[in-house]
């Protein structure tokens, strides 16, 4: 009996741990994106907190034989102050808030199309996940560390 009740100690231990290291997982850092649908990397994203706030900023492109290798937001929204910019350097992460595991209530900008996506993020086995939606329509990516 006494052997039992250890086991259901140490586990319950173990459980505990493992869910505070869960919560403390941060998002801040440079994230390498990958494309849900084909499998590849794309850029590498660094995520960083000003004030409370979490943006992502793009520092590297993946880019095939014939892309441009430092291409321009031309399918942004005039009106975004991103319109024509640069995509290496541009933030396409704004405004989320940390709340509880998760970060929302920001945006995410798809440069490839120019569409700004209500966003939440979240660590879950290690990787980010990337969520940007529209009402109930949503598409997740999961993003791995990068170094």
């Amino acid at each position: 009996m006494s052997e039992m009740k250890r086991i259901l100690t140490v586990t319950a231990l173990l459980v505990g741990m493992s869910g505070v290291a869960f919560g403390q997982a941060s998002i801040v850092g440079r994230w390498k994106t990958i494309d849900d649908e084909t499998g590849k990397p794309k850029s590498v994203v660094e995520i960083y907190e000003v004030e409370g706030k979490y943006f992502g900023k793009v520092l590297k492109l993946f880019r095939g034989e014939g892309e441009d290798p430092d291409p321009v937001c031309k399918e942004c929204d005039p009106q975004d102050d991103r319109y024509q910019q640069r995509v290496i350097g541009m933030d396409i992460i704004r405004d989320l808030e940390q709340d509880g595991d998760e970060f929302e209530d920001g945006t995410i900008l798809d440069p490839a199309n120019g569409k700004v996506y209500d966003c939440k993020l979240w660590i879950e086995d290690g990787t980010l996940q990337v969520r940007g939606y529209i009402a109930f329509l949503y598409r997740t990516q999961t993003w791995k560390r990068h170094e």
